[in-house]
């Protein structure tokens, strides 16, 4: 038990499958994914969005491959990309086979949906040839039709099936490499599905609450859904479903998994949401640091506080803290101590060479210990 069990977040067991050279379940880190909206057939336009979404820290991506053009151009994407590409694929078994010989690292289907048992046999022959993992994917929105009318309505009990069914056509051809979702955009539902999955199998789960929304409201139900799961130990890989561009996704993932513990990336903002007492703009001052920020990597704390009421104690538990003071001087806090003051004037760019310096620091400090354990 930890100092603070409280915090302690007991993860479930599940086995763990590769996905390219990532790991997803066991005890790999929780794993974070999009999914590109540029036609997979311009390989140029879907790079250049796969790079962006790099930077941000994305671990695996997914690509929409409906047609032939968009399978030919697969292997160009997967070559160019620096982390696995997972093939999505809703009917056609040809793009899926196109799509494990064109290199991609993991296959979206439901085996129900691409026809007869020959089908996903062929499939699944092609996945082990190119050594493809398979996500299963069943949503709310396009449940089987028999369920539909066993049930009433979709509901978590009906999720459940579905995926199960799914999980043993693959398994009658003795395939076992799989992750599972059962989304839908109702956050009750998505949840209930999961849990109700978590106890049926102990395959690694994909989690995500479908057709969330747009920046905000979809932000708000995915880290009600996914943060929860999460909290519960339900959970191997996430993909945050937002309006917005991908990158975007990827930021929202890895805030959500930051909130909890359970991975962490980049600078941990600590701010107040501004008051009369204000010595500041803070607003504007953690927008800005938020996106100057975006190229640290290192995991790191920076609390940015209006005023001396809890200013200074939000920043003896962070990395670097700045508080606002009078008079347009406002203190600087290193490691949890009193440092030095700043004005308003160069408190922006201060900030920010401090926060680089810190992670180079922090950087050379883990590199070190890495070569002594060598």
């Amino acid at each position: 038990m930890s100092i603070r069990p409280w915090r302690d977040i007991h993860r479930r067991q599940s086995r763990q499958i590769m996905v390219g050279n990532v790991p997803v379940g066991g005890d790999a880190p929780v794993t974070v994914q999009t999914m590109t909206n540029t036609p997979t057939s311009d390989a140029a336009a879907t790079i250049d969005q796969i790079r962006r979404c790099e930077e941000a820290g994305v671990d695996i991506i997914r690509v929409s491959c409906p047609d032939v053009e968009s399978t030919a151009a697969l292997g160009t994407i997967v070559r160019a990309s620096n982390v696995p590409i997972v093939a999505d694929i809703h009917f056609h078994y040809k793009r899926a086979l196109e799509a494990a010989d064109a290199g991609a690292a993991c296959l979206r289907i439901n085996p129900g949906n691409i026809g007869s048992d020959e089908r996903v046999a062929e499939v699944v022959r092609a996945a082990k040839a190119n050594g493809c993992a398979i996500r299963i994917g069943v949503n709310a929105g396009s449940l089987e039709k028999d369920l539909l009318e066993k049930y009433g309505e979709p509901c978590p009990e009906a999720l459940v099936e579905s995926a199960l069914d799914h999980i043993k056509l693959l398994q009658d051809h003795d395939f076992h490499d799989y992750k599972v979702a059962v989304k839908a955009s109702d956050v009750f539902l998505a949840v209930a599905a999961y849990q109700g999955l978590a106890e049926a199998t102990d395959c690694p789960l994909h989690l995500g609450i479908t057709e969330a929304g747009g920046l905000i409201g979809g932000t708000v139900k995915s880290s009600i859904g996914i943060g929860s799961l999460l909290w519960f130990g339900i959970g191997d890989t996430i993909r945050v479903s937002l309006s917005a561009e991908p990158e975007e996704e990827v930021r929202v993932g890895f805030e959500i998994l930051k909130a909890l513990g359970i991975r962490n990336r980049g600078v941990r903002v600590v701010s107040c949401p501004s008051c009369a007492r204000q010595g500041f703009d803070v607003i504007r001052t953690v927008q800005t640091l938020e996106e100057r920020l975006q190229h640290i990597r290192t995991p790191m704390s920076l609390s940015v506080l209006g005023c001396v009421v809890n200013g200074p104690g939000e920043a003896r538990e962070t990395d670097i803290g700045l508080t606002g003071g009078g008079a347009g001087k406002h203190m600087v806090y290193l490691s949890g101590m009193t440092s030095h003051t700043i004005d308003d004037a160069g408190m922006i760019d201060h900030i920010v060479t401090l926060v680089e310096a810190k992670a180079a620091e922090i950087e050379a400090a883990n590199e070190a210990v890495k070569i002594a354990a060598e």
